[in-house]
């Protein structure tokens, strides 16, 4: 089984970029999409032509903002969109796939802001996320994908020094976040089977950075354990252009 998760930063933007036949070309059993900017009804516009999968969606409260989108070969047995917590549930972050052998949960967690100015607002969102995810991993194992808007250690992203606690993906405060994922258990997937390599998955679109490779690592996936022997490959598709952001892909076999 092939999962491939992309923050497209637009469906409609990445719909004239060539989206659809690298969609086609990569031929995933899965995709998960954060960044939607769309509603339901137009993210299932410019997803229809992907006549292979079933095709859910959910969109914010606010047009034009957040939305993540979850298509699938496979019909999962159920498909649920929040955490059920009004505090976070009106920006259409999280969906939930659950399949036989495990759940699927498509994230796009929310961004710190510029000014710094949703950090507080963030640290709470991580911690009710994990739990919920916590909650889930109690009845089935939990693979759990997108962008997670944090660079996790030094080397994933180019200018560490210059960003800790300055830039909203690298403050302590998100840092921490995601070593509290990590020490509840899940695995950083393409960092385990990857220690050492150096790889972004985001650059942006200013001062050429994708040319450049300035980039940060902030897309993931992270597996319950009692998965990750069965994970056999996890890649950051950095040749693949359309976004600001490029797909990551875990294959798994089951």
């Amino acid at each position: 089984m092939l999962i491939l998760s992309w923050n497209v930063n637009g469906i409609r933007a990445i719909g004239k970029k060539g989206f659809l036949e690298n969609i086609k070309n990569l031929d995933p059993d899965v995709l998960c999409i954060q960044e939607t900017k769309a509603q339901d009804h137009e993210a299932e516009k410019e997803l229809s032509k992907l006549t292979d999968y079933s095709i859910f969606t959910n969109s914010a409260d606010k047009k034009g903002y957040s939305g993540t989108a979850l298509l699938s070969k496979k019909e999962p047995i159920t498909v649920k969109n929040d955490m059920g917590n009004p505090e976070h549930d009106a920006e259409g972050r999280i969906q939930c796939a659950e399949y036989d052998d495990f759940f699927l949960v498509n994230v796009y967690v929310p961004n710190s802001g510029q000014q710094l100015d949703r950090l507080d607002y963030r640290k709470t969102w991580d911690a009710d996320f994990l739990e919920y995810l916590n909650t889930l991993e109690a009845s089935k194992p939990v693979i759990v994908c997108g962008d997670f808007n944090v660079a996790h250690r030094a080397m994933d992203l180019k200018n560490d020094k210059s960003n800790y606690n300055k830039t909203a993906g690298y403050t302590q405060v998100e840092i921490d976040g995601m070593d509290n994922f990590l020490d509840s258990g899940f695995v950083d997937s393409f960092r385990k089977l990857h220690p050492d390599e150096v790889a972004y998955t985001y650059w942006s679109y200013r001062f050429k950075a994708r040319e450049r490779n300035t980039g940060w690592r902030i897309d993931y996936f992270l597996v319950s354990p009692k998965l990750m022997d069965k994970v056999e490959s996890v890649t950051i598709l950095s040749n693949v252009y359309g976004s600001d952001h490029c797909p990551i892909g875990l294959r798994i076999n089951l």
